[in-house]
């Protein structure tokens, strides 16, 4: 059994400490939303556990957090702006075991999985029940107490018509909703089908948790960008054959074949595989029927993902920027190693900012940028060869 982690310090004075050492520049922003983080701290350590004493120690308990709960902080502001740096030493210090961190759109797969199987048991009346909300909701919050997502985003129809169902069920168990994104609650699903039945939401987040802004003038990010041979403009003949010498050093220049990720009852093609390195187009990535799950079995199955002809998006391939979008949250989530060729910079691709996708792209080209970086290199999930 592992140790349990040291919770003697505060958000706040890690980033004192990290400050201090150089580590980090001292920052009044992020000060503002570290205190904000440690009163979440401070009501989760004085919060008693549960007596396993008797059922109805349990039945209190639970109607104690549902009368009584902790309010959460839901943290936005613009990219690089440390907000991901907050969220790992808030969760790292939570003093209680049922804690889950993870990308917004995977837990949303997990969400629908979830349902997806309720429902088949209630197909072969395995039950009765037959709203699957509450039962996921019941097994989510016995799993996790706290819940921590970075970079909250609502892009899909099917994610924004469950939201406001879901977290009532959750919130009304205790949970507790930690989360970052790039924009304010107001402006989530800003141009989305029917977006009236997703208002409720919003407002059920403004009840549960504390709205905060994280204004700092720096994007960090930026400062830790050191140009890689990993992101080629354009995506010309030579940058083909740069992207084929990267393939070849990558691979070690080992046979290739296509494979298949078995996704319930289906499959993500993978059309050139070498061990733990793949190697799609743009096209077959972005223009096919495929979502946030399969996108997240492709970072789970692959250390190194190779995209060719990455094309300028827009209005006019607003279904393939919205893939694309998913896409590269899935990989830097993962920290997959990328190389890819490209029509123009990340900055550059998206030639109008319109709609949902124009909010979510900024937050794209900052990964772009990121996963050239030596730093998000070094953290891949396997060592590159020398190219």
């Amino acid at each position: 059994m592992q140790p349990m982690p040291d919770y003697t310090l505060s958000v706040s004075e890690a980033l004192k400490a990290r400050t201090k050492s150089g580590e980090l520049q001292a920052d009044p922003a992020q000060m503002d939303v570290a205190a904000r983080l440690d009163r979440i701290l401070s009501a989760l350590k004085e919060r008693k556990p549960a007596s396993k004493s008797s059922a109805l120690g349990w039945i209190f308990a639970r109607r104690n957090k549902a009368k009584d709960p902790i309010k959460g902080l839901y943290v936005y502001g613009s990219v690089g702006r440390g907000k991901t740096m907050l969220m790992d030493l808030f969760f790292s210090m939570a003093p209680i075991e049922k804690k889950r961190r993870a990308h917004f759109h995977e837990f949303m797969a997990d969400v629908h999985n979830r349902i997806y199987l309720h429902r088949q048991k209630l197909k072969n009346g395995e039950t009765k029940q037959a709203d699957p909300v509450p039962p996921v909701a019941e097994q989510l919050a016995a799993q996790a107490e706290l819940l921590c997502f970075d970079e909250f985003t609502v892009t899909d129809i099917a994610d924004a018509m469950i939201l406001s169902r879901l977290f009532t069920e959750l919130f009304a168990r205790g949970c507790i909703l930690v989360a970052t994104s790039n924009v304010e609650p107001n402006n989530l699903y800003p141009d989305g089908l029917n977006r009236s039945l997703f208002l409720p939401f919003v407002g059920l987040l403004q009840q549960y948790v504390e709205v905060s802004s994280l204004d700092s003038p720096t994007d960090y990010r930026m400062e830790k960008i050191d140009h890689l041979p990993v992101y080629l403009t354009p995506a010309d003949s030579a940058a083909d054959r740069e992207m084929d010498r990267a393939w070849r050093a990558v691979t070690k220049a080992q046979p290739e074949k296509p494979e298949e990720i078995q996704m319930k009852g289906r499959v993500v093609p993978v059309p050139r595989a070498v061990d733990r390195a793949a190697r799609f187009t743009f096209a077959q990535l972005c223009e096919q029927p495929l979502g946030a799950s399969d996108y997240l079995a492709i970072a789970d199955r692959f250390d190194t993902v190779f995209i060719d002809h990455i094309p300028y998006l827009g209005p006019q391939k607003r279904n393939e920027t919205k893939r694309f979008i998913i896409l590269i949250d899935a990989l830097y989530d993962h920290k997959v190693r990328v190389h890819a060729s490209a029509a123009a910079a990340p900055e550059a691709l998206l030639t109008e900012k319109k709609g949902t996708e124009g909010f979510e792209f900024d937050r794209t080209a900052s990964r772009l940028f990121e996963m050239q970086s030596s730093d998000y290199l070094n953290e891949g999930k396997s060592d590159l060869s020398e190219m």
